[in-house]
């Protein structure tokens, strides 16, 4: 049975009534089927730091500023950085790293996250650039969307103004910051506090294929490709073993943006379903939940 047979409202009960049977600590829950929309709320609805959600951002401020002309996703970044970090030496192989690859996780540079990489390093960007590309392996770190921002800094401006105009006011989001590095630079990776809402409008977005309320914002390729042409991970564990453009497929036929904690849109066919939670290990199994009662 595809989604669009489902309501809303009933959607929102038998999750609700399964994060209270589970223990899952959600803040709020946002359903979409179509156009109809049903929302519950456990704690005061606030803007919430939504961590990874943040990725998601990012590839759409890339993806407006490709349909601009301002950036090509398969130009060597080096290319735009040599001028922005003068007196760098760029380590072995990241002469062939792309945008595309900074924002698929597969640029090859080996530099894990780290709670205080923000501000540990002299620039942060020179460091990640500094040290040697494998290949195309996939690794998982907040510095990858970081350099790919700072990137698109030297066509845009700053990023976060851009951001600012170009996707949350046509969403009809006012006032969002994003967090920044000691340089100045916005974090990337993370960083963002929005409403439970506020981050359904980035997945209604996504769903309807760059348009809202008849307007387009951001072309259908980059939102398609948050959840198309994915890098296989064949020994990750079911839910993180396929990785698009800071979307991760599954479980089962959902594909998902996800944060730290359970922030997370999840959609398949019509539907999207967006959780702002404080409860990392519970994440995993709500979207299991989310995806059994869009099966049945």
């Amino acid at each position: 049975m595809m989604a669009s047979v489902h309501s809303a409202d009933a959607v929102l009960d038998t999750l609700v009534a399964h994060a209270d049977r589970t223990g899952f600590r959600a803040h709020g829950l946002h359903v979409r089927i179509g156009d109809e929309t049903a929302e519950h709320h456990w704690t005061p609805d606030v803007r919430r730091e939504v961590h990874s959600i943040a990725k998601g951002v990012a590839v759409l401020a890339v993806g407006i500023a490709a349909d601009d002309g301002l950036v090509d996703v398969d130009a060597p970044v080096v290319e735009a950085m040599a001028a922005a970090l003068p007196g760098t030496t760029f380590g072995p192989g990241t002469g062939e790293v792309t945008l595309r690859h900074l924002l698929t996780m597969t640029s090859g540079i080996d530099m894990p996250w780290s709670a205080t990489e923000l501000t540990e390093w002299p620039d942060l960007a020179a460091e990640f650039l500094g040290r040697p590309a494998r290949g195309r392996v996939f690794q998982y770190a907040n510095v990858s969307t970081y350099t790919a921002m700072r990137v698109l800094e030297t066509r845009v401006g700053d990023v976060g103004a851009y951001v600012a105009d170009r996707l949350f006011t046509p969403l009809g989001v006012d006032g969002v910051t994003w967090d920044r590095c000691s340089r100045g630079f916005v974090a990337g990776g993370a960083g963002i506090a929005l409403r439970t809402e506020e981050v359904a409008r980035l997945g209604r977005l996504v769903r309807d294929r760059g348009v809202v309320d008849g307007r387009r914002v951001v072309g259908a390729r980059w939102c398609d490709a948050m959840h198309t042409d994915w890098v296989v991970r064949p020994d990750a564990d079911p839910g993180y073993d396929r990785y698009a453009m800071a979307g991760w497929g599954g479980p089962g036929r959902l594909w998902r943006l996800h944060g730290a904690y359970g922030q997370m849109v999840m959609s398949a066919a019509d539907a999207v379903v967006t959780v702002t939670a404080d409860d990392h290990g519970g994440a995993d199994a709500f979207a299991v939940a989310v995806d059994a009662v869009l099966a049945s």
